[in-house]
């Protein structure tokens, strides 16, 4: 049966939260880098959910998402293309409702059982801004399932849509800020009723009730109204899946498929899960637990990412990095698209080679090898998955980045295994820096230019250097 066989997560390593000047509330609400988007979380989530799985087996990705970086090109490919996998997979983005990262999941499980594909990737991010650009309640964040119908570690049983039409809460294409109705209207007329709609509908059709479930990962606008919420559905408070607004915020698309994730990482064999998303209408599934999820581990997952944050020092700080993200994609010019085509497996699979004669490495490709000069004899490399160390590193106060990101850190990195080039350094704080530290990469947007996203990887301290603290 088709299902999940793999399960990943992505939360930004920024927070708004006690200690940033101007928020006064004691909630925290994760926020993307100002070289973060949509796209780069949905690949920092599927590397994740890949962890040692083959490449190669992957047959599809799916990106879901309200937020876009193009709206006439594909983002999936490009997203494939970071992780590394076959050219000749199908891929599409999935868009315009917060209920697409349920929609792509349920399509991909679909495609399985047809023997379409063997096994799909699922990615589901969104980075919101709210009206006036705060919004205490949006959080930015990815998650990603892998899906197939071996090795599964929760199968999906059954499934239960509903459509609705609403002017609940939209964004109208090439505007900035999410909008909504009258509160009472969007959350009676819309969240309320038709998601009670769908999942009593859905219970009765299947022949189950509540008490039949272990969790129940369910989608909500806030705390209020997930509380109002479980209560109206006859949840008890340990059947359902905390849903972090007050650590994360509300993900949008990627919320539901986040909760998810988060309640497979408390899993055990024979849980069933209840899974609800709202947008437009509603979808309901139910998972069902298998013992494959005994060989699930090294997965960041929700929790260890939350767990792991830099507070940010000022309310300034947030919004000069949201409008570093938001301005005009049309300035300074912009990327080569000839230069990317030609150079686009060293630039977003971060491939270089190594020589089959020698077996030195080295970035970026090259025909000749550096060590014994043997000429176009050489195999890819993939250094993305790849730690390193800082060789040397210089500092670029006058950097086109925002003031509060200033200095910005050019590394050369030193490779486990070999090889050596340079990088920005992200998701760092430069006084730090030092020669020696351990290093990782990640994919990170350079900015925009002439209407291109110019996408390339940073290296940065290792997550785990972030477990348990709070710097700002």
């Amino acid at each position: 049966m088709a299902g999940i066989v793999s399960y990943g997560a992505y939360v930004p390593l920024r927070r708004l939260g006690p200690g940033t000047q101007g928020w006064n509330t004691a909630d925290e609400k994760a926020v993307a880098n100002w070289d973060e988007d949509s796209l780069t979380m949905a690949v920092a989530a599927a590397i994740d959910c890949l962890g040692g799985i083959e490449r190669d087996t992957v047959d599809g990705l799916y990106f879901a998402t309200t937020t876009p970086p193009y709206a006439e090109k594909l983002a999936a490919t490009t997203a494939a293309w970071a992780a590394d996998l076959r050219r000749d997979i199908f891929t599409a983005d999935i868009t315009d409702s917060l209920r697409a990262g349920t929609a792509a999941l349920r399509m991909a499980a679909d495609t399985v059982k047809a023997g379409s594909a063997k096994q799909l990737l699922v990615t589901a991010s969104d980075l919101r801004m709210g009206a006036g650009g705060m919004d205490a309640g949006f959080g930015d964040g990815a998650a990603a399932f892998l899906v197939g119908d071996k090795d599964v570690i929760a199968t999906i049983e059954d499934s239960y849509s509903l459509s609705n039409e609403l002017l609940d809460v939209w964004r109208a294409s090439g505007v900035r800020n999410v909008r909504s109705w009258e509160d009472r209207f969007v959350f009676e007329e819309g969240y309320l009723k038709i998601l009670t709609q769908a999942v009593k509908t859905f219970l009765e059709k299947s022949g189950l009730t509540t008490k039949n479930f272990t969790k129940a990962a369910f989608y909500a606008p806030d705390l209020r109204r997930h509380r109002q919420m479980a209560g109206m559905l006859g949840f008890k408070p340990e059947q359902v899946q905390e849903p972090f607004f007050d650590k994360l915020g509300n993900t949008g698309t990627a919320f539901t498929l986040m909760m998810l994730a988060a309640a497979l990482e408390d899993a055990k064999p024979g849980d069933k899960i209840l899974l609800a998303s709202y947008g437009d209408g509603a979808d309901v599934m139910l998972l069902k637990v298998t013992d494959k999820i005994k060989n699930i581990a090294g997965k960041w997952g929700v929790k260890r990412s939350l767990a792991s944050k830099m507070i940010m020092r000022s309310q300034g700080e947030y919004l000069a990095y949201r409008d570093f993200m938001a301005s005009d994609p049309e300035r300074f010019g912009g990327a080569s698209a000839s230069v990317i085509a030609r150079e686009c497996d060293a630039i977003y699979a971060l491939h270089g080679v190594k020589c089959l004669n020698c077996g030195t490495v080295q970035y970026p490709p090259q025909r000749i090898c550096t060590s014994c000069h043997a000429k176009d004899n050489f195999e890819p490399y993939s250094f993305a998955d790849k730690k390193g160390k800082v060789f040397t590193f210089t500092l670029k106060h006058g950097a086109d980045i925002p003031g509060f990101a200033r200095p910005m850190v050019d590394t050369m990195v030193d490779f486990e295994g070999g090889g050596r080039a340079i990088f920005g350094m992200t998701d760092m704080i430069a006084d730090r820096v030092k020669v020696g530290m351990e290093v990782e990469m990640s994919f990170r947007t350079l900015g925009a230019g002439g209407g291109i996203h110019n996408y390339f990887w940073r290296c940065l301290p290792p997550r785990e250097s972030w477990l348990g603290k709070e710097t700002k």
